[in-house]
């Protein structure tokens, strides 16, 4: 806009967001839309960006409209969330998956994340099923208990702290422990006052006793040297 003659004129910065929120996604055009706008009232203090890994269906088209940056990428979550992260404005990130909802108000939620180097929320799982309450109870004690979150849990990071590591490890699968096991060595993570609820089909169309022996079975492969991109094609051949 130009200055009128005789006045000065401020320079304004450009907006820049209190959270950056990055969601990788691949072919979900199902429940792109509605994850979205379940964001929407955060976008007043928050960034959405959503990482596209080369999906083949509607995903980009309905997620355009209700994201703020809608970035293409090569596939694999921790190459979209590293990519995510560099093009932010957010002093803190936030690493959402599409089929998890914050519960949180965004005043809230800015608060707890803003004035934390890095954390997690407790988790629930869709749905009324007793045996989906117990697991989400037993994924929260043992992520407090462990410091170790892994994504569904809508792990955040002061931008800061996640530049001076590098970002996401380049691996196929468990870069959320693989990342949470190098930050809980700085501090212990800071748990939100509220849970995250993520989608329970998984368990559901694979069975909740069958899911949960494969979720230990990879994390102990995981710990004794297995590679990732081994336990990334046993455990998206099993989805």
């Amino acid at each position: 806009m130009a200055a009128q003659r005789g006045r000065a004129v401020a320079v304004v910065a450009p907006w820049m967001a209190e959270i950056s929120i990055i969601i990788p996604v691949l072919n979900e055009a199902g429940i792109i839309e509605a994850c979205l706008k379940r964001l929407a009232p955060f976008r007043e203090r928050c960034e959405i960006i959503v990482v596209d890994g080369g999906s083949h269906d509607q995903t980009v088209m309905l997620a355009r409209p209700w994201c703020d940056q809608m970035i293409a990428s090569a596939p694999g979550r921790s190459t979209q969330m590293n990519i995510g992260a560099m093009q932010a404005s957010g002093t803190s990130l936030l690493f959402l998956h599409v089929d998890t909802a914050l519960l949180q108000k965004c005043d809230d939620l800015v608060e707890e994340v803003s004035t934390s180097s890095w954390g997690f929320a407790p988790v629930k799982l869709s749905g009324h099923d007793w045996r989906a309450r117990v697991i989400a109870r037993f994924m929260t004690w043992r992520s407090t208990f462990t410091g170790v979150a892994t994504g569904d849990q809508a792990v955040f990071i002061k931008r800061s702290l996640f530049e001076s590591f590098g970002g996401f490890a380049n691996i196929a699968l468990m870069e959320d422990i693989e990342m949470s096991k190098r930050l809980r060595k700085v501090s212990r993570p800071k748990i939100l006052s509220q849970p995250v609820v993520t989608s329970s089909r998984r368990w559901r169309e694979n069975g909740y006793i069958s899911t949960v022996l494969l979720m230990w079975w990879l994390r102990l492969a995981y710990i004794i040297g297995v590679s990732p991109d081994t336990l990334a094609q046993h455990y998206y051949g099993k989805k």
